[in-house]
C-alpha cells in the first residue's frame, strides 16, 4: 500500500485548519511535521504546540521528523502532543538506538532518518526495533531541493532485509519527490511518500496528491534498483 504524508512546511500555517481539511479529503493517510532546532539543521520551525494544534483537528497519522541534536528530551513532550510517530536521526550526537524504545514505551511508532551520505547498514541490524526507516533524499533543513536518486539503492537494500527477516517496518522517503519521481522510489522499495511543494503548489492540493499517488502506483513491482 503506498501512503502519501504531506509535508507541512509547505502548507500555508495562516489558514491551518484549511490546509488539514485539503489534505483529508484528498485522501492522505499522514500529515509529515519537520521539527528543526537551528542546530543539528541550520533551519528552525516548531514545537509540541504545533503538533497539539493539528491532533485537535485531525485523526491522521501524524508523521513528526525530530531533525535536533537532542531529540530525547523531546521524547514526552510530543508524545503529549498527539505525535503518532517519532523519527529521529541516525546522525545525532547520543547513541539512536537507546531512544527506540522510549519512543516505543511514550505510546510512540519508532522511526530513524538517514541523511543521503549515511548508509543504510546503520539501520539494519536494528530494523526490529525501528517501525519507520526514513531516507533523506535531500540534504535535511530546507524544503524544495532536488531530489538525489542515488539514495535509492539504501532504500532497496533496507526492504530486501525487511522483507527477508518478514517485518513490518515501513519505508519512507523525503525531498524533492514528485509525479515525475514517485514511480522509481516505489520500484526501490520505498512505500511511504513524503512531498511538499509537489502536493500543496497552486491550492490544487486533491489534484496533486491524486497525480502523485498514480505516478507511485505505476513503480509497483519488483525492485530494480540493485
Amino acid at each position: 500500500m503506498i501512503k502519501i504524508a504531506p509535508s507541512f512546511l509547505s502548507a500555508d500555517f495562516g489558514d491551518l485548519e484549511s490546509e488539514i481539511r485539503k489534505v483529508e479529503e484528498a485522501g492522505v493517510e499522514y500529515i509529515h511535521l519537520d521539527v528543526m532546532d537551528g542546530h543539528f539543521v541550520p533551519n528552525l520551525t516548531f514545537g509540541p504546540f504545533i503538533v497539539d494544534a493539528i491532533r485537535k483537528r485531525t485523526e491522521l497519522v501524524l508523521d513528526v521528523h525530530l531533525m535536533m541534536t537532542d531529540p530525547g528530551a523531546y521524547i514526552q513532550p510530543f508524545a503529549d502532543a498527539g505525535s503518532d510517530i517519532f523519527t529521529i536521526h541516525a546522525e545525532i550526537e547520543d547513541d539512536f538506538v537507546n531512544l527506540l524504545g522510549k519512543i516505543r514505551d511514550a505510546g510512540m511508532r519508532s522511526g530513524v532518518s538517514i541523511k543521503p551520505a549515511t548508509s543504510a547498514d546503520v539501520l539494519i541490524p536494528h530494523l526490529e526495533a525501528i517501525d519507520l526507516a526514513l531516507v533523506m533524499s535531500v540534504e535535511p533543513g530546507f524544503g524544495g531541493q532536488s531530489f538525489m536518486p542515488e539514495v535509492l539503492p539504501k532504500a532497496t537494500a533496507l526492504r530486501e532485509e525487511i522483507d527477508r527477516r518478514g517485518l513490518e517496518t515501513e519505508i519512507e522517503i523525503d525531498g524533492g519527490i514528485g509525479p515525475q519521481n514517485a514511480a522509481d522510489v516505489v520500484q526501490a522499495g520505498v512505500r511511504v511518500l513524503v512531498a511538499g511543494s509537489s502536493i500543496f503548489k497552486d491550492g490544487k492540493v486533491k489534484e496533486n496528491v491524486a497525480a502523485l499517488r498514480a505516478a507511485a502506483a505505476a513503480g509497483m513491482g519488483p525492485p530494480v534498483w540493485n
